[in-house]
């Protein structure tokens, strides 16, 4: 058996640990392991990313973290605490926005904050210094159907951090953009990460867009999802565009690549 891969650093005590987590369901009368003896140590304000083929189980690992969905077996611990099946101790931010068309940006900003028992004066005077700060402002009493998609983004972003949650998941929150505002999405996440100090998980099928935010990397194999392999990112912060054409980038995206299409290369070695 693979013995479980640790990301480790040089602060002592994980914000978040996954301890040997396994989930297994039944689907047209199958069972189906989705993931298998995935063990995890996240240190405090880190950036990972989680990246694999599709149907490797990110989703179902996210989904157990939010607690919305209880393992079959192993642990999730934040700060030391098991926290397994337990909703609303960590954000998390599906690919869709789900901004409320109803509510103003500003109204959909502060939703979870309201959510929270925060009364929505209080709420609104948190949240609009930084729609202003964070090139929101102009568009507080915008609806939803009026922004573009990484306006939209950007909201829904806020939302989560004002939530107020130590640890934030984000589950391919770019996917649906295009390629110019997706990378300008990036820089501004990256400015927030810093300026919230939050430690993030984050899920996603673009490598680039793994290397350019990341602290560290984990690969998970197809399924059942295992950590096939983790390292760390070392390009410098704060990072630029320019950093995606350095020989460090360019090294980092071809062992992701190499990662991603072993099981590729291997069936066709067995096959010849």
């Amino acid at each position: 058996m693979t013995s479980p891969i640790s990301i480790v650093s040089n602060k002592a005590t994980p914000k978040l640990q996954l301890s040997t987590l396994s989930h297994r369901f039944d689907a047209g009368g199958q069972t189906i392991q989705a993931i298998s003896n995935i063990s995890l140590d996240v240190a405090p304000g880190r950036f990972v990313s989680l990246i694999g083929q599709s149907g490797c189980g990110k989703s179902t690992l996210f989904n157990i973290l939010a607690g919305l969905l209880k393992p079959t077996s192993g642990n999730v611990l934040l700060d030391g605490d098991d926290i397994t099946g337990r909703a609303g101790l960590v954000s998390y931010m599906l690919q869709k926005d789900l901004l409320l068309p109803w509510r103003t940006i500003l109204d959909n900003v502060i939703y979870g904050l309201e959510i929270q028992g925060t009364d929505r004066k209080t709420a609104r005077g948190i949240a609009e210094p930084l729609m202003d700060r964070y090139g929101l402002g102009k568009f507080k009493k915008h609806y939803p159907n009026s922004l573009s998609g990484g306006m939209r983004q950007r909201a829904a972003l806020l939302r989560t951090l004002l939530c107020n949650n130590d640890v934030i998941l984000l589950d391919e929150p770019f996917a649906a953009l295009d390629a110019q505002t997706r990378f300008r999405m990036q820089e501004w996440l990256l400015t927030l990460w810093r300026d919230f100090d939050r430690t993030v998980l984050f899920v996603t099928h673009d490598v680039d867009e793994a290397i350019f935010l990341s602290d560290e990397i984990c690969v998970l194999s197809p399924r059942p999802g295992r950590i096939a392999d983790r390292f760390e990112v070392p390009l410098p912060r704060p990072r630029d565009r320019d950093v995606v054409t350095s020989p460090d980038f360019v090294n980092l995206k071809q062992r992701c690549l190499d990662l991603l299409f072993a099981d590729d290369h291997a069936g066709g070695s067995r096959a010849a």
